[in-house]
Formats: C-alpha cells, sequence, structure tokens
C-alpha cells in the first residue's frame, strides 16, 4: 500500500515539479552549453567539494561540544562528587542547569548566526564554552561548579541548532538528512572518545595537586579554546558569501537550492514575520513534542551511562566502566548515518523514526526489567541505537518541512531548545541505582508516547496535506500571485510537497 502511494505521490511531485520550474526565477546557468551528463558529473563535484569543505570540521566542533557537556558523567564516577562533597540532589542540579541556560537561549542563537555570519559566531562561542570547561577544573565546592555549568549551557547554545541551520542552508533536502546525520554521529562519537579520553587522563591524578576529574575539564576545556580560534579561519559562511567557491560555484549552489524550492542559499531580511509565522506552524509544535520524546532519553543516557554500568554488578573498575561505554555509542554513530541515508533516499523519515524508537525502547524495558548485568549490557546497545539516529532524523524533517531563510532558523531554535529543556527531565530522575527503575521508566515513556506516537502523528497529518496539495485543494492559496509572491508563502505554497 505504502509503495503504491509513493509510487502515485512522486508521478504528481515531477509534474507539480514542472510547473514550477517553468516559472521560477533562476541566477544565470553557467552549465548551459554542458550536455546533461556532464551537468551530473559538474553537480557531483560541487557536492563533494562541499562536503570536504564543511563537514569534517563542523562534526569535530560538535565531537567537542557533546564531550564538553557530558564528561561530567565521566568526572563523576572519578571522585568527583565525594571531592565536592555533592549528594545525589547537588548533582542533578549542576546537570539541570545546564539545559536551563542551552534551552533559554537556544531559539535566539540561529538569528544571530544569520546577523554576525558562522565565521565568527561559532569561533566566538567555542572559545567561550572552552573558558566555562577549564573553570570547571578549578571549582573548589557545588556553587562554583553550578556557576560553570550555566554558562557552558548558554555558550553551547548556539552550536547544534545553528550548523543544523547553516546546513539546511547548503543543500537539498534529498541531501540534508545524510549530513546531518553524519554531523550528529559525532555525538555519539563523543560518548566512546570521552570515555577513551576519561580513562586515560585520570592516570593523571594528583599531578599539581588536582584530582584526576579536574583533569578531565582542564585539558578538555585547552582543547575547545585551541580549536574555538583555530575556527576563525576554518569555518565559512553562507553560500553567497563563501569564500572558498568561485563566483560559478556560487550561481551553482544558488540553482540548486531554487530547483529544491528553496530560498536558503539567497540574503533575506530578518522580520517579525518569520517569527509569527513560526509560531502559527502546526508542524513546529508537533516536532518539539517528537524531539522532546528523544533529546530527553539521549541526555539521560549519555549523562549516566557510565554510572549504569558501574553498577551493573560486574564490579568494574572505574577504567573499565568507562571503557564499557565506549561499544554502546559507537553501535549508535554506524546506525545514525545508515538511518540518514535511507531515510534520504526513502523520504521516509517518519517511517524510520517509528522503527527506530521500537529498539530504543525494548532496550530500557530489558533495562528495567532484568537484574542480569549481561541483559543490561544488551539493553544499552539497543537503548544508544534506538535514540541517537532519531537525532538527526527529527531535525532533518524538521528543516526538510520548512522553508524561509529565518523562518526555518526560528523553527529550528524552538524545536531544538524545547528538546534540550526536557534535559531537566533527563538530569532527575535517576535516583536509586543499580535498578534506576524510575528513569528507566521516564525514558520508555518518552520514547513511546512522544517520539512514536508524535512520529506517527506527524506521518499521517503529513500525508494528508500532501494529498491535499496533489488534489489541487490549495491552489486558492495563490490565486492571482507572482512567482515571487508564491516563493513568500514558503513551504505554504500549494506546490511544496512535504517529506513524510
Amino acid at each position: 500500500m505504502i509503495s503504491m502511494s509513493d509510487d502515485r505521490e512522486k508521478d504528481s511531485i515531477s509534474e507539480a515539479q514542472r510547473s514550477h520550474d517553468e516559472g521560477m526565477e533562476f541566477p544565470e546557468d553557467p552549465d548551459a552549453h554542458l550536455t546533461a551528463a556532464e551537468k551530473a558529473e559538474v553537480d557531483r563535484k560541487l557536492l563533494w567539494k562541499l562536503d570536504k569543505k564543511l563537514m569534517p570540521w563542523l562534526c569535530f566542533l560538535y565531537l567537542l561540544a557533546f564531550l564538553d557537556r557530558t564528561n561530567i558523567g565521566n568526572a563523576k564516577i572519578a571522585g568527583l562528587s565525594e571531592d565536592l562533597g555533592l549528594t545525589v540532589s547537588s548533582y542533578n542540579a549542576t546537570l539541570t542547569i545546564f539545559f536551563v541556560s542551552y534551552a533559554v537561549f537556544e531559539p535566539i542563537t540561529n538569528i544571530m548566526l544569520k546577523r554576525y555570519r558562522p565565521s565568527v559566531f561559532i569561533p566566538i562561542i567555542m572559545v567561550l564554552w572552552g573558558a566555562s570547561m577549564l573553570g570547571m577544573g578549578f571549582v573548589k565546592n557545588w556553587s562554583g561548579l553550578m556557576c560553570a555549568r550555566w554558562f557552558l549551557g548558554l555558550t553551547e547554545a548556539g552550536l547544534f541548532p545553528g550548523v543544523n541551520y547553516y546546513l539546511s542552508c547548503w543543500y537539498k533536502r534529498s541531501e540534508f538528512g545524510l549530513r546531518a546525520a553524519v554531523f550528529f554521529s559525532a555525538a555519539a562519537l563523543s560518548g566512546s572518545f570521552g570515555g577513551l579520553l576519561a580513562a586515560a587522563i585520570e592516570n593523571m591524578h594528583g599531578i599539581a595537586g588536582l584530582p584526576g576529574w579536574a583533569w578531565i575539564f582542564i585539558l578538555e576545556g585547552l582543547l575547545t579554546i585551541i580549536v574555538g580560534i583555530m575556527s576563525f579561519w576554518l569555518v565559512y559562511d553562507f553560500p553567497t558569501e563563501a569564500k572558498f567557491l568561485s563566483e560559478v560555484d556560487r550561481a551553482r549552489v544558488v540553482r540548486r537550492l531554487k530547483f529544491d524550492k528553496q530560498s536558503s542559499a539567497e540574503n533575506e531580511n530578518y522580520t517579525n514575520s518569520a517569527l509569527w509565522e513560526s509560531l502559527k506552524d502546526w508542524k513546529m509544535w508537533l516536532g518539539m513534542v517528537i524531539y522532546m520524546g528523544c533529546d530527553m532519553p539521549l541526555y539521560a543516557f549519555s549523562l549516566f551511562l557510565p554510572t549504569i554500568i558501574s553498577d551493573m554488578g560486574w564490579n568494574t573498575s572505574v577504567i573499565r566502566a568507562q571503557l564499557m561505554s565506549v561499544p554502546p555509542y559507537a553501535a549508535a554513530a554506524i546506525l545514525t548515518v545508515v538511518i540518514g541515508f535511507i531515510a534520504d533516499r526513502t523520504r521516509q523519515r517518519g517511517l524510520c523514526n517509528i522503527l527506530v524508537s521500537v529498539l530504543g525502547v525494548a532496550g530500557f524495558a530489558m533495562l528495567l526489567a532484568s537484574e542480569d548485568a549481561a541483559v543490561k549490557y544488551v539493553g544499552t546497545f539497543l537503548g544508544a541505537l534506538g535514540i541517537y539516529p532519531c537525532i538527526s532524523n527529527t531535525i532533518s524533517w524538521m528543516a526538510n518541512n520548512t522553508e524561509g531563510v529565518y523562518k526555518r532558523g526560528v523553527v529550528m531554535g524552538f524545536v531544538i531548545g524545547w528538546g534540550n529543556l526536557n534535559g531537566v527531565v533527563s538530569s532527575n530522575i535517576f535516583f536509586n541505582g543499580p535498578r534506576f527503575v524510575e528513569g528507566h521508566a521516564v525514558i520508555i515513556a518518552y520514547m513511546a508516547v512522544f517520539l512514536f506516537g508524535g512520529s506517527v502523528l506527524m506521518t499521517v497529518l503529513l500525508r494528508r496535506e500532501n494529498a491535499k496539495r496533489l488534489r489541487g485543494e490549495r491552489d486558492y492559496l495563490v490565486e492571482g500571485m507572482s512567482e515571487k509572491e508564491m516563493e513568500r508563502l514558503g513551504d505554504r505554497r500549494p506546490d511544496f510537497i512535504y517529506t513524510v
């Protein structure tokens, strides 16, 4: 049933595309003299150039960002709580305060990124959050740790929504999901890398009179500051301003995005209408529900996995517990990229979310129900596999279905900000080890109701809307409009077909 529906939809999309392209205003085609095969080869080389210039460094930046926000979990089992006299509640408060400042400032960061240019905005916030991380290595009490974590959340707020928004301004909708998945896989890799790094750094315990957990913060903070300074030369601006592109390549990027019904590569002045259009869009509110369904479990998993493993009953040493946290993250990174590739090819982002979320529910059910250490360890694998791919897939889904430079930035800021605000929940559900019944039960509820249920509802509603558009029931919205006026409708224009 799905394949027959998809075939009809593809035929209708192609017809709508041809009708749309006839009236669109494109930059002059620098490849007009080439054959179709030669144009395809030029496009392939252009895409490869973009990937080489943009993706490796951005992935490295997010690896550091996620490492810096979650390494407190590694520091905890290395003696942080004992040295600072933290109770369970006070430790959880240090996790909570990060998400408060992080979520509050996220909705405005994409507007700042657009106004102050990625090559300036991203390096500055990196240096600032590196300084916050460095300061955590010298705290002497709970108050100092709380202060450092507040500023860490504030300064990190711009990277994840900013880079996803930034990438959506470079790639077509059918290309963005894989890039977002590769970018977010850095978060899973940071879990692996963080465990290995923490295990190594703990051996510095006692150097300069500092404990091992302090060196985790100090060295990782210094690394972030150095990388932030390097980023002034290694982070590029939007397509119309990026210095690594020739004039010809800039025209090519703009044309390929215009063909994809995107205005993202063009300059657009900010007006408050972008905010109001976002607030009136039901997709944003449902996207916030779906994203909280995977983002809260993400932070609960990443912040407490070392503790969960150390409490499994294997009598593991601190270093072994750090090392055992590596394989689940590595598996999650692989599946994240695979799902990104599949979702781009099939345009079935909702179905991918639905199927993957089932893995996560099963994994946390194993952690909740079993007392066998081996079963629980397998559950951590399924839990990671069920969470990480849904993060990047949901972000790609929202970006695919939101058109307009500033509207997309606002929508992604709200969706990601609300999801991260639910990190407050993540920080306050793990109390009674080693089974952590409350924590695992809350995660299951989030994934089953918000992630699974929200994805089903979004898929059904988008399919219904696409069907109405393909039947011409939305054509009245553009009667008497010029092409420029139609473009200003963004994703509300009748020939914009949603990714389901």
